[in-house]
């Protein structure tokens, strides 16, 4: 996506590469490594928010600096095409994905409004005259594309 004629011709117009960025990057599954999702997501152009407690601490301790993001993608991809085979549809998942994301942002950015409006009703004028369905403009995130 970022090479080629085309992205060359885009970046002398002034483009800027879009990057990824990986959050909760706290290990839930007491089975995974404590860096595993720290480990599993170094690459060019992306950003991690790490958080403190316990992932930044774990990964300074015993964490592998490496260049891991970009490292198997035959294999990923091997794994993507087995997968499809057994009937799951990508395209589903992806929107289930996206719709339950959009569900829980929306939900934090409500939470957070609310809140706001009770500690500083006037600051929020501007912010109460955004219809519901703009919202989601404002969620700082990006639905990646499906491969």
């Amino acid at each position: 996506m970022f090479s080629g004629p085309r992205w060359e011709r885009l970046e002398k117009r002034g483009a800027k590469k879009q990057r990824l960025m990986w959050a909760s990057t706290n290990v839930k599954n007491s089975a995974y490594r404590d860096t595993f999702y720290v480990d599993s997501l170094i690459g060019p152009d992306t950003i991690s928010t790490i958080p403190p407690d316990p992932a930044l601490k774990a990964f300074m301790d015993h964490g592998i600096l490496s260049r891991t993001l970009d490292a198997k993608v035959s294999e990923a991809q091997s794994i993507y095409n087995a997968i499809e085979t057994l009937g799951i549809d990508w395209s589903s998942v992806g929107s289930q994905l996206e719709n339950e994301v959009l569900t829980s942002f929306t939900r934090s950015f409500d939470n957070v409004l609310g809140c706001l409006r009770k500690k500083h009703p006037e600051a929020l004028k501007a912010l109460n005259r955004v219809p519901i369905d703009k919202r989601k403009e404002m969620l700082p995130f990006i639905v990646p594309n499906k491969p």
